[in-house]
Parts: C-alpha cells; sequence; structure tokens
C-alpha cells in the first residue's frame, strides 16, 4: 500500500508540473500600448505625454558661427586682449552650439500651468591674456581666456560650457523663475542684427530670475508688474573714486566697485499693445544701488542707497508697403542711475580700445558709466543716460532678407565725478596732468550694422553680419601710463583719441 501510495503521488506530482509547464506556453493577451498622441491645445509640434494630460514639445537649435576680428563672438573688438589690437587680438573666434528648450502644458481648472526650460551647450575658441611683462630674456607668460584651453590634450572633448537660458513656471497670469524681464522689448537685443552687443536698450536674452504677474485685457493689450532679480545682470558698477589707478583707467574704471549685498529686487512695471499693425510697449523700472563700505571694514561707513530708475518706449510697425513681411523695430531708453537699462549685460559699458597715433607710442580711449560713483564720506552720485536702437528688415524674396540697424547711447558724469577726475571742487584732477588738453568722462557710443540672411530650405539659415562700433570720448591731448600686462602695452605716451571696431559674424544655424 505504501508503494501504491508513492506512485499515485509521484503521478499527480508529475501531472501537475506538465499542466503548469503548458499553462506557460499558451498565448497571453498583450497589454495595449499607449501611443503618443498629437496634443492640439497649443498649437503645432505638442504631444502628449504617454499616461498623463500634459502635452509637451522639444525644440531648439544648432549653430555653428565664426566671429572675425574680435575675442568674443557676441561682442566687438573691446577691452584686453581684444581691444589691444596687437598679436594678443584673435583674427577669428569660433564657436558651435547645441540649444534644447522643453515646453510642457497642462490644462487645469484654474488654467493652464506651463513651464519651459531652455539650455545650450557650446565650445567657444579661447584666447590668449597677457599676465606679465617681459624682463631681460624672460618672456612675457600668457593664460587663457574663453571656455576652452589652448592645445587642449584631449582635443578640447571635455572643454565647453552649459548655460542655463530660460526655467520658469507660469501659471494663473504669474511667472516665476529665469524668463527675458518684462521690461525689454520683445526683440531683446536684436531689433534686425545678430551680434549681441547693441547698446540702447535692455537686453535679457538669457532670462533673469523674476515673480511677476501679467494681465491681459484682450485685444493685444497687456500689462505687467515685476519683481527681478539685481544681482545677475542689473549692476554696472557703484565706484569708490578713491580705489582708481592709472592702469585702471585706461582700462575702462575708475575706481574698485564697492556693490554690497542684495536688498531689494529691480521694480518694472510694462504695458504692450500688441496688434496686427504692430506694437507699442512702455517700460519703467526701478533700481536700489546698495553700497558696502567707504573703506574695508564697517567701522569706515558708507553711503546711504540711492534708488535709480529707467524708462522705455517700443515700436514695431508690420506690413510696411516695402514688401510682405518687411519690420521696423526701433526704441529709446532714459536712465538715472540705472545704467544696464541702456547699456546692457552683454554690451557692458566698460570700454577700451587702442589704435594708432601720428603723434605718440599708439592711441588709447576708454571709458566707463557705472550706476553711481561716490568718495569716502559723500553720498552716491548717479550715471545718466540714454539712447536708441533700431533696426529695418527688408525680404527680398521668400528665401533673402536684409537689415540694416543701428544704436546709439550717451552718458554723463555729475559734478563729483567730473571734478575728481578733471579738477575742481577741492580735488586736484586724477587726470588733470601735463599732455592732457581735454578732460571730460562723458561719452558716446555708436553703432550701424547691415545683415544679410539666406534660408534655402526651412529652418535652415546662413548669415553674415558686419557691425561698426564707434567710441566718440570727451579726452584730449597725450597722458604717459603703464597699462595692465592683460594687453601687452609698454609704459609709453599715449594719445587719447576715438577708437573703432569692425567686425564680421558668420553664422550657420538648423532650427527644429
Amino acid at each position: 500500500m505504501k508503494l501504491v501510495k508513492s506512485l499515485l503521488l509521484g503521478s499527480a506530482a508529475g501531472l501537475i508540473a506538465v499542466g503548469g509547464a503548458q499553462a506557460a506556453d499558451l498565448p497571453v493577451k498583450a497589454k495595449a500600448v499607449e501611443y503618443v498622441k498629437i496634443c492640439s491645445l497649443y498649437g503645432a509640434g505638442f504631444y502628449y505625454i504617454p499616461g498623463t494630460d500634459t502635452c509637451i514639445k522639444l525644440g531648439g537649435y544648432l549653430r555653428a558661427e565664426v566671429a572675425l576680428g574680435t575675442n568674443s563672438v557676441y561682442g566687438i573688438a573691446n577691452g584686453a586682449p581684444a581691444g589691444a589690437h596687437n598679436r594678443l587680438s584673435n583674427y577669428y573666434t569660433a564657436r558651435a552650439r547645441e540649444d534644447l528648450n522643453i515646453d510642457t502644458r497642462t490644462a487645469t481648472e484654474y488654467g493652464v500651468v506651463r513651464t519651459f526650460f531652455d539650455a545650450t551647450f557650446s565650445w567657444t575658441t579661447a584666447g590668449y591674456v597677457g599676465t606679465g611683462s617681459a624682463t631681460g630674456t624672460t618672456a612675457a607668460t600668457f593664460t587663457t581666456a574663453g571656455n576652452t584651453t589652448i592645445n587642449p590634450t584631449d582635443g578640447g572633448t571635455s572643454g565647453g560650457s552649459l548655460g542655463v537660458y530660460y526655467a520658469f513656471i507660469q501659471f494663473a497670469g504669474f511667472t516665476m523663475g529665469k524668463a527675458v524681464s518684462q521690461f525689454d522689448a520683445p526683440w531683446t537685443n536684436y531689433p534686425g542684427n545678430n551680434i549681441d552687443s547693441l547698446v540702447g536698450g535692455s537686453g535679457t536674452v538669457t532670462g533673469v530670475n523674476q515673480f511677476t504677474y501679467t494681465a491681459d485685457f484682450g485685444q493685444g493689450v497687456t500689462a505687467a508688474f515685476s519683481a527681478e532679480d539685481a544681482t545677475a545682470y542689473y549692476q554696472a558698477g557703484n565706484l569708490n573714486l578713491f580705489g582708481i589707478t592709472a592702469a585702471g583707467v585706461v582700462g575702462g574704471s575708475y575706481g574698485s566697485n564697492a556693490i554690497g549685498g542684495s536688498r531689494s529686487p529691480n521694480l518694472v512695471g510694462m504695458v504692450r499693445v500688441d496688434q496686427a499693425w504692430g506694437l507699442f510697449q512702455a517700460s519703467v523700472a526701478a533700481h536700489d544701488n546698495h553700497v558696502a563700505y567707504y573703506g574695508a571694514t564697517e567701522t569706515t561707513g558708507h553711503p546711504d542707497d540711492k534708488w535709480g530708475w529707467a524708462v522705455q518706449l517700443a515700436l514695431s510697425i508690420k506690413n510696411i508697403p516695402t514688401g510682405a513681411g518687411d519690420t521696423i523695430n526701433i526704441q529709446g531708453v532714459y536712465t538715472d542711475g540705472a545704467t544696464r537699462y541702456n547699456f546692457q549685460n552683454l554690451a557692458g559699458s566698460s570700454y577700451a580700445m587702442y589704435g594708432g597715433s601720428g603723434i605718440a607710442y599708439q592711441s588709447i580711449g576708454f571709458a566707463n558709466a557705472p550706476d553711481t560713483v561716490f568718495v569716502p564720506g559723500s553720498n552716491q552720485e548717479s550715471v545718466k543716460t540714454w539712447g536708441f536702437r533700431g533696426a529695418y528688415t527688408h525680404n527680398w524674396d521668400p528665401y533673402w532678407n536684409t537689415a540694416i540697424y543701428g544704436a546709439y547711447a550717451h552718458a554723463s558724469f555729475g559734478s563729483l565725478a567730473k571734478n575728481f577726475l578733471c579738477g575742481g571742487g577741492g580735488f586736484a584732477g586724477f587726470l588733470a596732468v601735463p599732455g592732457v588738453t581735454s578732460c571730460n568722462p562723458d561719452f558716446n557710443i555708436g553703432q550701424v550694422g547691415v545683415i544679410t540672411r539666406w534660408t534655402p530650405v526651412k529652418n535652415l539659415t546662413f548669415s553674415a553680419d558686419f557691425n561698426w562700433t564707434r567710441l566718440d570720448q570727451k579726452y584730449a591731448g597725450v597722458i604717459g601710463v603703464t597699462p595692465a600686462a592683460t594687453v601687452a602695452k609698454p609704459t609709453a605716451v599715449y594719445e587719447l583719441k576715438d577708437q573703432d571696431s569692425f567686425t564680421l559674424l558668420l553664422r550657420a544655424q538648423r532650427n527644429w
């Protein structure tokens, strides 16, 4: 009986095992696949994220470009070493860049929730900057400038840079995060150009942290109020004139920068009318100039905060008689203690440029427009500026267009700065030296350019942008000086003279 029982149990176990194997071999109904569906709520290019009610759109561009006559792809030949116009200055500067942006939107009972992220990955040509002067048979040493290393051992594969342009949330009329300033015109720095360094208006093309509310009144009329981070792009400098040096002056600085910690964001208001005929916008901004101390420690005291302000008007005219798609974009700005709303951060407000001379070793032009200046024991004195920029773009046909553009900016100093630099009011005058026949820190920047674009196929554009920038400074005569080592200039007599920069930006860009 025990033998029979064992045989029966063994047989049963075998049948169960066989049955299990057969069941495993039977076909099982596959789980339904969730296909990506087009989201038509927010325009072309949006798709539903599988399993959600959120729509997403990916975009960006790949850009290859070279700038001739400057050490900066986006800027003019200014400062060290580009403004030296010698063997340290690049004849060309090349860049490759990939841009990626991610746009998500979700419909809710409170309205659409939107997030937007935009980042760039760039590899840019480097340049040399002098770090010392030659002594005897010892050559000057040089270091690199830019995002890459000279002659890298790995071919530069580990070089390059990451830039986070935009990262913001929009909900119920609020914008929170890094986005274009509400003060800016819709074309930011580009009324018709590619070069980034136009003066004559605000332009946060890489975004600024902000908390904004925008009201939409319909018919293309909107208004916004914004609190925006002042520390990244809106501080042109609060200069303690007692920190001045001769090398610093000819390098484009009138003292030591004494900016204190952040106290208040910039407060911005904007009203815009955007309709079929074009666009009109009025913007105002308030900027708190907060200085640290007169000296190295807090016991030296400090000047009171001084609020600066700026106002800007912008106009775009479309459908003009010269051709389909032709546009005119213009804007004008005035600032008092808020210089970056005119000399925007990619243009800068410090200039140092060298050229030829018939009466001295070489000529030099220098200028600086901070937000405010002061000396120990004084209040802050604001720098006032005004400017404008604009462009006319004409479409020759669906494949070719040309834009003619220009910009202008003027900076004016008050009596404290002029007396300290040129003499008067109890000051001897730092620049009131033999050979200087005219002393005035006020200056103008003028810019004109032309760009032609060719788009042989959709979203692929080749362009050439030629720019001329002129520094119109108000000094005259000659000055003996030892420039900073970064320009490799000798101790010599230099003529004070207006200076020019000529650049050509060639670009190929594929949008996707």
